[in-house]
Parts: structure tokens; sequence; C-alpha cells
């Protein structure tokens, strides 16, 4: 393996684009990552979602962060449906969405806006769920909630 990396530094030195990126050490979203604020939400095989609320101009909205291993990128949103005692679905206040990718740990950064009830942020914070499915274009994941 030692004699790789040498080679891709050679390669890197004259300019190889795919050599300089396998040798990219990633600082600023690996930074993020490690720097998550909020709450642990749920969490499976598939990904981590953090969570926070937080109010602009009297609308609230449920700050999310998701670790995955999926690349996250829609021009049509995402939805978070909660299944539980009482059922419920928040819809993303952005219809763009984007993930950073982070060489170093190889996972997803995705960061998303949803907007939510007061209702819902005690549902949420009582952890009234059993499990959490994320959905974008035609994919999901289901993560259960965390303890």
């Amino acid at each position: 393996m030692a004699l790789f990396k040498k080679v891709d530094k050679v390669l890197a030195a004259l300019g190889n684009i795919r050599a300089m990126e396998r040798l990219h050490v990633d600082t600023v979203t690996e930074e993020k990552i490690e720097n998550i604020g909020g709450d642990k939400i749920a969490e499976s095989q598939d990904g981590i979602i953090y969570g926070g609320i937080d109010e602009l101009n009297g609308y609230l909205f449920l700050e999310t962060v998701i670790l995955s291993r999926m690349n996250i990128k829609t021009f049509k949103g995402a939805t978070l449906k909660f299944i539980g005692s009482s059922d419920f679905e928040l819809k993303s206040d952005t219809q763009e969405i984007e993930s950073e990718f982070s060489n170093v740990s190889n996972r997803f950064i995705t960061r998303i806006s949803f907007d939510i009830t007061k209702n819902e942020i005690h549902l949420i914070k009582d952890k009234k769920y059993d499990k959490v499915i994320f959905g974008f274009k035609k994919k999901s994941f289901e993560l259960l909630k965390s303890e």
C-alpha cells in the first residue's frame, strides 16, 4: 500500500488530477462532522440524524444534519416521516439539497431544514416515535430512534 501512495504522490506532483483527489485530505468537512450540534434523533447502519429546533420570524424549523454513506442530491426536496404512536411527516424547507463528502471518514454530511409545528416538536422531544424514514427522490432509508 505504501508503494501506491508514493506513486500517487509522484503522479500528483506531475499534475494528475485523480492522484491529487486520492491524496486530498478534506479537513473542512471532517471538522463539520466532528462538531455537529443538536440531539441525536435516530440512527441505523445507513446513517445518523441529528436535529435542533430553530425559530426565525415566528416560523419554527427542525434543523437536521444527516451523516450517511449515501450522497443526497435533489432539486425536489426531502421528507422526514416519524412513525410511532402518532405518525407525522415533515417536508423540507428548501427544495435544493446537496451533500458534502469527506474522504477522511468516507461519509457524506447533509444539512436540511424542515418546517415543523409546536405539537410536532413535543412529539420529537418526548420521543413519541419508533422509527424515522428519510426520503428524497425515489430513495429512502429507515432509522430507529436513538435512546
